[in-house]
Parts: structure tokens; sequence; C-alpha cells
């Protein structure tokens, strides 16, 4: 069911063979749906019938636990859309205040003690518009009720069976794209449920490490098939280690852990220890039944030892040490194991030649010869790197041979490559315009242009970006044509036009999960009313503790300036924030809103909002975090006694912060005012508050989303290829050319269309 949620539907084991679609409904699930339309939701005519009493509490608590109805949404301040008033002066005079009192001279000084035991003198704080302590930031009060009914518009819900769900499950193991943190979880989920098809393809190597520790969780058989390298074996013991499906070094974590652990009040900082602590966490040591299961799947490797030492060569020193804590050398003397001994012989001899190497050495990089033909000999043996740094082989040899040698070849790389480089090709070769990378340590920087630009002229960078943009039209016009052959033309595609809004996601990674709409990241979303309402809930399940964090909001004005809604600014122009709370209640966690008038925020010439959460605290954002935006035409009310103003009625969508998480700052969505549109997306940052955020990168980021081959630009292109009309009608469409938003929410699906 928590799966099925995310893909906007409600799973029941049934036949839909068996629904009666003229059954009359019952009392208990007229009230039920009475309930699911005040949370936002309405149901689909098959799941309508399909619906039993037995399942219905089951269904209901899903949904509220994916909505945290049932946590603690009152904020620091009682009526928060009316300022209090509170200033500087008032922190200064009750830090001096409680100061004084500490060394027992508070005089005459009249004020209140707090149960958190600080002291707030009179004139200062107004405590009757307080859920907490002003001064510090810890909750005294809570409450278990939210707002509902409020929204405008209600999200559609479906029904999925048994079938649907190995669809699903089949889907995600064959995606060709890396599935997103949303994607993975909802794979682990599955495969608990349902297990692993016999037979199947698993699309992508992270996909296989989920499969492998399932079966070796299980103590099940067959994970060697799935290991064909041995970097695949490397990647599983460092997903068994550090949780991340990503081969990232321990250098890299060590560095990224300091990082995280570093505060901007020096006497605070404690990035030495976060440092060491994570140096001792990765220190490898493992029992017999590892080291044995290791050893034979090293010893059963289908490639000889030259190759799998190559394989290795990238990552030595991460080998080295992983052979050493497996006692590799001492299984390699065990008869039986000789191939392993033969890999690891000639492993320590370096007795192997490397690609890569090769191909440096043709390029002239690091020496005086050059011998491009030889180098496009090589990096024909290899289309995906080939691919991969096919713009600065055209900058550093020439484009013309460059891309004679790339179309020899073009018929071997997955489709999906090249549309990531046509997306790129714009920024890439244009000097003006701002490129970013992401790493998967949870930042995002801005990088400048390749200086071998300046050799081009700007006619010339625009022929580079557009022979880019012919090689992926040209490319897809291939595969939808070959696709076609076996298939009769001539019949009609319908494409949901919402898919215009969304784009084709390929190489955009994404570690939140969403637990009531997987929508794709650059989704874009429109407000329907006047107000934009972001929240943030924390602190689920965890004992009372300091734990602070931020949510800010970045007003970015025409003229260059930005302004921040955050702890340290809680009513600039245009917004309002609820307060700053930096300690947590027991088990049920707290919340913090910023409320975004669009009219008033547009009059003074904002041109977008930079929605953020940040770990103030030491260390990334808390998992089980969540945060979003509500919206509605309708307005949206707020408890002028508690200062609640949440309700799951008017949220437009929500993430939730997984275990994985690397950031400690994190973008979650751009509201430009202008068109009254929330793209949403996730561009992580090691900022500890709002103002360390890279506006830059931001704007980046959102004009290479929004620029991006949407889902529907995609359709259009195959429907040209294969012959196909396009209809506005859904049912005039052949069954299996109907697109709708439904079908996009599947990510896999999408990326199907690729190959």
């Amino acid at each position: 069911m928590t799966v099925a949620l995310r893909y906007g539907a409600i799973f029941l084991d049934i036949d839909r063979k068996d629904i009666d679609n003229g059954s009359e409904i019952s009392p208990s699930v007229a009230a039920f749906l009475l309930t699911l339309s005040e949370k936002g939701f309405v149901v689909e005519e098959d799941l309508l019938h399909a619906l039993k009493e037995d399942r219905l509490e089951d269904i209901t608590d899903v949904i509220d636990t994916a909505l945290g109805i049932k946590l603690n949404w009152a904020p620091l301040v009682k009526g928060w859309n009316v300022p209090t008033g509170e200033s500087y002066i008032d922190h200064l005079i009750t830090l001096y205040a409680n100061y004084l009192r500490g060394i027992n001279a508070a005089g005459a000084m009249e004020g209140t003690v707090l149960p958190c035991g600080h002291f707030i003198p009179h004139g200062t704080f107004p405590l009757e518009r307080y859920n907490g302590c002003p001064f510090c930031g810890t909750p005294f009060k809570t409450t278990d009720w939210v707002y509902t009914g409020q929204g405008s518009s209600k999200k559609s819900l479906r029904l999925m069976t048994l079938s649907d769900m190995k669809e699903l499950l089949l889907s995600l193991l064959e995606s060709k794209v890396p599935l997103d943190g949303t994607q993975a979880e909802s794979l682990k989920t599955l495969i608990a449920e349902l297990g692993i098809p016999e037979g199947v393809e698993v699309g992508m190597k992270e996909t296989r490490m989920i499969v492998v520790d399932a079966l070796v969780e299980s103590n099940l058989t067959g994970a060697e098939q799935f290991l064909t390298a041995p970097n695949d074996i490397l990647r599983y013991l460092w997903y068994k280690k550090t949780g991340r499906l990503q081969i990232i070094e321990p250098k890299v974590l060590v560095a990224h852990a300091a990082k995280l652990g570093s505060h901007m009040i020096k006497p605070l900082d404690k990035s030495a220890e976060s440092g060491a602590r994570m140096k001792e966490s990765l220190r490898l040591k493992y029992g017999r039944n590892t080291c044995a299961m290791v050893a034979s799947w090293m010893n059963a490797l289908p490639m000889d030892a030259d190759e799998a030492c190559e394989n290795m060569h990238p990552k030595r020193g991460m080998w080295v040490r992983m052979i050493h804590a497996l006692r590799l050398g001492e299984y390699s003397r065990k008869p039986g194991f000789e191939r392993l001994a033969k890999l690891l012989d000639t492993f320590y001899k370096d007795d192997y030649s490397v690609w890569k190497r090769e191909l440096d050495k043709s390029l002239g990089i690091n020496c005086g010869c050059v011998d491009y033909v030889n180098a496009f000999k090589l990096l024909e043996q290899r289309p995906g790197t080939f691919a991969r740094s096919l713009f600065s082989l055209m900058l550093r040899v020439g484009p013309q041979m460059t891309l004679d040698s790339f179309r020899r070849i073009m018929d071997k790389i997955p489709p999906r490559l090249i549309l990531s480089l046509a997306n790129s090709a714009e920024t890439y070769f244009d000097t003006s315009a701002t490129r970013i990378a992401r790493p998967i340590t949870g930042s995002t920087k801005v990088i400048p242009y390749n200086r071998k630009l300046d050799n081009f002229t700007p006619e010339q960078r625009i022929s580079l970006q557009r022979s880019v943009s012919d090689l992926y039209k040209e490319a897809m016009l291939r595969k939808f044509k070959a696709e076609a052959q076996n298939n009769p033309s001539g019949g009609k595609m319908f494409i949901d036009k919402r898919l215009f809004d969304i784009p084709v996601s390929i190489g955009d990674r994404t570690s939140t999960i969403q637990d009531t709409s997987a929508a794709l990241q650059g989704t874009r979303f429109k407000v329907e009313g006047d107000k934009v309402r972001l929240f943030m809930q924390w602190g689920k399940g965890l004992k009372a503790q300091h734990l602070d964090m931020d949510l800010s909001a970045a007003i970015c004005y025409a003229d260059g300036h930005k302004e921040d809604c955050a702890y340290f600014n809680l009513a600039p122009v245009g917004a309002k924030h609820s307060g700053d709370i930096r300690s947590i209640p027991d088990m049920v966690g707290t919340a913090e809103y910023i409320e975004l008038d669009i009219p008033e925020l547009e009059a003074a010439g904002a041109r977008y909002v930079a929605f953020t959460c940040n770990a103030y605290s030491h260390g990334a954002i808390s998992p089980n975090l969540m945060v979003g935006w509500m919206n509605s035409a309708n307005p949206m009310a707020l408890s002028e006694e508690t200062g609640v103003a949440y309700d799951p009625s008017t949220v437009q969508h929500i993430v939730r912060i997984s275990e994985a998480n690397l950031a400690k700052g994190l973008v979650f969505g751009v509201l430009d005012i202008a068109k009254k549109e929330i793209l949403w997306l996730e561009m992580p940052f090691l900022g500890q508050f709002v103002g360390q955020l890279d506006t830059a990168a931001v704007e980046a980021l959102y004009r290479r989303l929004a620029n991006k081959i949407s889902v529907g630009e995609l359709l259009s292109l195959k429907a040209e290829a294969q012959g196909l009309a396009i209809t506005d009608n859904e049912e005039d469409a052949d069954p299996q050319d109907r697109y709708t938003y439904v079908w996009a929410m599947d990510a896999s699906a999408v990326s199907r269309l690729l190959g």
C-alpha cells in the first residue's frame, strides 16, 4: 500500500474481473470516501467498487502516515501571520538578563522563568504569542490535529492489484536509468514482498546491488549472476558499508563528514571529530562467511585476469584494503581458487594493460606524441566512454573528425546517453551560460566554461551545439522507425498536455522520497491562489533533544539583490515565517512554516523564490524530515490558538529526506512569480543557513531543467517517426499509444521509451 500510494494508487489484492461496477456503496465506504476527500483525494470508479470494509483502516493508516497527519504541526508562534515584533534587541536583553541571573545578580529585573529555565524579562518577547521559549526555540506545547478540506483540487487515486505491482517491480528492475530515492525505496519493499522474478535482466549496476543484497540477506543463491566484474563486487561491499549505491572513496566521505560537522561559530565547530568518526566507521572488518562468499564470487568472475585487473585499476587503493580485509590472499592458496590466485598475482605485479593509459598516450596527455587515429579506434571500443567525453574531444581534436567517428558506433550507445548530451550541449558550448556540477556527496558547484571554447567564434559554438542536437534527433528517429517496422503505421497517439511540462529525467539523481506522488524532477506545478505556504516537519520518532533544522526562502529580485525569509528575518516583504524552533519534543516532531504572498512579491519586483531547508545543527539534514508546499484557490486557515497551518488537502508536493542523504542544505522548489508556477527540483548544497546559498547555481539548475527535452516532445518525435496521428481524445488512440500523466509518474516506464 505504501508503494502504491507513491504512484497515485491504492493496492488491493483482488482480481479486476471480480469487481462489480454496479454494486452499491456501503455506509462505511461512503464515510471513508468523505474523510478521503477531506484529505485531498478522490477515487476512480474501479477502485470505488473494489473497496471493502476490512481494508479501510489499513488504507487510512498508510495515507495518514505518508502525510504526517498524526504528528505535531504546531509552530513556535501562535497566529504567526501577524508578526510578534521580536527583534535582536529582545534577544540581547534576554541574554544579558540570563547572564545576570547566572551570577546571582538579577537585581530588581522583572520577568518570567520558562520551563526550559530561561528568564524572559518583561517588555521583551510577548510570551502570550508563543508555544515555547522565544529565546532558545524549545517548544512546550504540541497538538495532534490539523485542518482538512480547504484544498481546491483533489488528487485522483486509482486501483493497483497484485499483477500491477509485479509489473511495477519488473519495470524498476529493468529500468535503464538510475533509480531515484523513491524508486529505490519502492524496489526494496517490493522485493521483500514479492521476491525476484526469474530470468529478469536488471538494467543498472546500482539496481543490481539492491537485488544482490536481497539475495544475500535471504541466504539465497544466484547473486553471482548479477556480479560480472570486480567493481560490481566492490560496489556491493561499499553499499553494505555506507548505505550508498555509488562507490564514494573513503577520503571523500571523511572530508565530507568534516564539512558537515563544521560550524560558523568556531567554539562549536566539530569538523575534526566528525571526520575522525567517519574514518573510524569506514574501517574494514569482515567475518569468515563474508570472506568465503566474496572469494567464491571473485573466483567465478567471467573475466580473465587482465580484464578483471583493468576493471579494478581505477579503485586500486580501495581494492588493496579490501583484499587484505577479506583475506583473499589466504583463500587464493586453497584448492579450487586458482582463478582468484591468478587474478591477485596479476593485480599485485601490475602486469596488465590499462585502456585509459593507452588512450591518454594517443591523445598526447602527459606526453608529446599524438595519434588521433589510434585514439578514436580505442574510443570506438568503448562507446559509453566515447559519449561521455564527446564534447571535450570535439574541442581538442575537432568536431568533424570526432562526430564522424562517433556516428560509426552511435547505434551501440544507449539513447538515454545521447539525450543527455543533447540536454547538456546548450550550456556546455555557451561561454556565457552558468554550468553546474552535482557531486554525489551532497553539494552543487558552479564550474567555469571550457577554455578551449575561446578558440571558436560564437557562430561556430552555435554550430557545435546544433550538431549534437542533430545527433539526438537522428538517433531517436532511427530507433523509433526501427520499432515501427514490427507494427502497422497509421494509428493514433494520445499525449496528455501535462507531459510537455515534465522533462525526461536523465542524469538528475534525487535522494528524497516522495510518499504521495512520484513526480519527476523538473515537473512544473501551477499555483492556484495568491499564496504559497511552505512547511517543514522533523523529529518524528526521536526523543526530545536539540535538533535545529531551518526552513527558509530566498527571494531574488529583478535588480539582482536577494532577501531571505528565515530565522533571522521573520517578516520580509511578501513573506512571513512561523518562528525558529531549535529543539524537538518527544517522538512527535515539530514544524515550521513560511507563507509567500505572490501579489505583494510581484509588486515589490521579486522574480523568483527558492525554497530551502538546512541543518543548522551538526551533520546532515535529519532523516525523515518532511518538506513541501501547500496552495489552494480557497483561503487557507491559520490557527490563532496553536499556529497550526497544515492541511493535507492543500498539499501540492511533499518529499521526505532519506537515510542516505548527504546534504546539509537542500533547495526543493523554485517559485516563478510572474508565471505563478513552482518547479520542483532537488539541489543539495553545503550551507548551514540560506545565506550560504549560491543563487547562480539555483538559476543554472532551474534553466537546465526548464530547457530539458520534455516527455511530450519525445513522444511527438516518436509519433513523427512512426507515422502516428496525435489526438486530443484518449479513447481514440491505440491502447499501447495512450500516454497519460499517470503513465509518466513511473520514471522507469518513461525510460523504456529510450530503450
